[in-house]
């Protein structure tokens, strides 16, 4: 290779390299885990195998076809990967819900039975007339939905003249950073002219740039991850409206004992009452003064209380279970928040009235 090919390469596989150690930094070394950080690091992993599997077969043609099946495998992931990154940051999701787990292992095995029944190195041609396509599809598809996700920020950044806060501007930019690598890597496919593999990684490697500068520029790097966090803090919902989301709320928890599921979550509860879970995240923390996790197990407690008291047959721990704790430990550290005492105090208290 002449110096500026070594360059190129030099610079496209330092941002690979640089993809993975980032990776490592959001998934173990962030002061607070939120449900984001995790889908990042994992995004930011799977765009670096990509990546550096562009890097290798472009200067290095020679490597052996594992290398490209590899790379495809890593590539069915980064648009789940980015679409649950940004849902999880804009309905407040901290819990991975269990249809998520479901769609990626499903995504997974897909993937993986795929690599292991037909393998590149001799199935060639149907990995290029079929896989690619599909894998290209998928991502084509979750970059739309994520799009859809992200919808408000990416149309307060361009068409309204309101200042975009540091987390707004943050998403928007990993974003349209993976568009516009996707943008890239397909015209290459098609052939188009100026648009090679390489393209692809020196687009992902100025993107990783961008997002280091970001995070030693800011002291506070927590408040990136919080999409609706600042905006929600300061802003109640007015009394009437907040009043019949009130009424929909002990409606619904009463009459179908969702606080039951011990998966509900913030999105979950928003789509019974019919309203965005941002707005419904507001309403419990700026005109209730509660978090979501506070508010379910309130109505827990209450069932648990009513158990207690009517069966004396049954354990503790599965009157725990049976309100929606999933965990002993976490519906005895509940109950004592919520009735200032143990469930087992609560319990003789109870028997001996």
């Amino acid at each position: 290779m002449d110096t500026s090919k070594e360059l190129l390469f030099f610079f496209s596989a330092l941002g690979s390299f640089n993809g993975v150690i980032l990776g490592v930094y959001f998934f173990f070394f962030t002061k607070k885990k939120f449900l984001t950080n995790y889908f990042l690091g994992a995004l930011l992993f799977a765009l670096s195998i990509r990546i550096g599997k562009s890097v290798f077969v472009y200067f290095h043609p020679e490597l052996p076809k594992m290398y490209l099946q590899l790379g495809l495998t890593a590539c069915f992931f980064i648009g789940p990967c980015l679409y649950y990154f940004l849902r999880s940051a804009v309905d407040e999701i901290n819990v991975m819900p269990k249809l998520w787990k479901i769609i990626l292992l499903f995504w997974g095995t897909l993937i993986v039975g795929a690599g292991i029944l037909y393998p590149y190195e001799y199935n060639p041609e149907l990995w290029r007339a079929y896989f690619i396509i599909g894998i290209y599809f998928q991502w084509f598809v979750y970059i739309v939905f994520s799009g859809f996700a992200i919808r408000r920020v990416l149309k307060k950044i361009f068409t309204t003249r309101e200042k975009s806060n540091p987390s707004e501007m943050w998403f928007g930019t990993l974003f349209l950073g993976n568009f516009l690598l996707f943008l890239f890597y397909f015209l290459a496919i098609m052939g188009a002219s100026a648009a090679t593999y390489i393209s692809g990684a020196v687009v992902f490697s100025f993107i990783l740039y961008l997002i280091i500068s970001i995070l030693l520029y800011r002291k506070k790097t927590d408040d990136l991850f919080l999409l609706n966090g600042p905006k929600a803090a300061v802003k109640k919902i007015d009394s009437a409206e907040a009043v019949i989301i009130s009424e929909k709320l002990e409606n619904i928890m009463s009459e179908k004992s969702l606080f039951k599921n011990p998966n509900l979550n913030l999105q979950d509860l928003s789509r019974e009452i019919n309203i965005s879970s941002h707005q419904l995240s507001q309403f419990l923390n700026n005109n209730l003064g509660k978090n979501f996790t506070s508010f379910v197990n309130e109505f827990r407690i209450n069932e648990a209380c009513k158990i207690i008291t009517s069966n004396d047959k049954l354990t503790l721990e599965s009157v725990g279970y049976d309100v929606g704790f999933n965990s002993k430990s976490t519906f005895f550290a509940a109950f004592k928040k919520h009735t200032g005492t143990t469930p087992l105090n609560y319990q003789l208290q109870a028997l001996q009235t």
